[in-house]
């Protein structure tokens, strides 16, 4: 069953081929499709948040979600959950986005790519003005939501098989981090900690499949409220400016 706020009314859509959501946006990839995106000379764009069980940059309200799709990991004499992302670097035009705003891969893009315009994390509604998508386009083509529901089953698969990679690929992605010197990250919600590592190694790590090393953590937190509450529970943080990462904060 479906939260009863996935989605926030009855709603058409019908893409109209404008390519904008194919622009300036990082596309979210499972982990096979991050070896695809790697292969084929893509970047990929690491965004790292962690959360301390129920404590802080743990939403009450998202506690299974969030628990099921990230990775326990140490932080000095504590422990801190985390969640990564791996996603197609696209701050401008997609690479594979053709003179027509065609998709080039379209057959085989990635599984987020299926999906949208749908969230899918349950727990945020699907709302038109968030999205990137013109007027017309929910206007017409048939019926996506009907009161709180998905109608198409096809699209309710892509949305499971979603989540359940998420799950099922957190831990390689965490050890690929680890592997990678990639282990600070910021608390969720106060924002994330972004990595563009050198795309050989990156490559490289994916096909070793590295084991969790168990190596600390650290969280970049520069509210001193937060960074108080944190070291209390025993775990690392840093405020220093940031050399091999973005902190990009809410």
């Amino acid at each position: 069953m479906e939260p009863a706020n996935q989605v926030s009314d009855s709603l058409r859509f019908a893409c109209t081929g404008c390519g904008k959501c194919c622009s300036g946006h990082h596309v979210p990839l499972t982990l096979a499709e991050s070896q695809r995106w790697a292969r084929d000379g893509g970047q990929v764009i690491v965004l790292l948040e962690a959360f301390v069980v129920d404590g802080p940059g743990m939403p009450p309200e998202q506690r299974e979600h969030v628990l099921l799709r990230s990775h326990a990991v140490p932080s000095a004499d504590g422990q801190v959950r985390v969640s990564v992302t791996f996603a197609a670097f696209n701050p401008g035009r997609c690479r594979y986005l053709d003179d027509n705003d065609l998709c080039a891969i379209y057959d085989q893009r990635p599984l987020v790519c299926r999906i949208y315009p749908v969230e899918i994390n349950p727990h945020i509604p699907l709302r038109p003005e968030s999205k990137d998508c013109p007027p017309e386009a929910w206007q017409q083509g048939p019926e996506l939501i009907h009161g709180t529901q998905l109608v198409d089953a096809e699209l309710q698969a892509l949305v499971q098989a979603s989540r359940q990679a998420d799950r099922e690929d957190i831990a390689a992605k965490v050890a690929v981090c680890q592997a990678l010197g990639m282990t600070t990250s910021a608390l969720k919600g106060n924002g994330f900690t972004a990595y563009l590592p050198d795309m050989q190694a990156f490559a490289t790590a994916l096909a070793e499949h590295p084991q969790d090393t168990g190596g600390s953590w650290a969280l970049h937190v520069e509210d001193a409220v937060l960074q108080a509450q944190l070291q209390a529970l025993g775990v690392q943080v840093t405020d220093q400016p940031p050399v091999y990462y973005a902190f990009i904060g809410f």
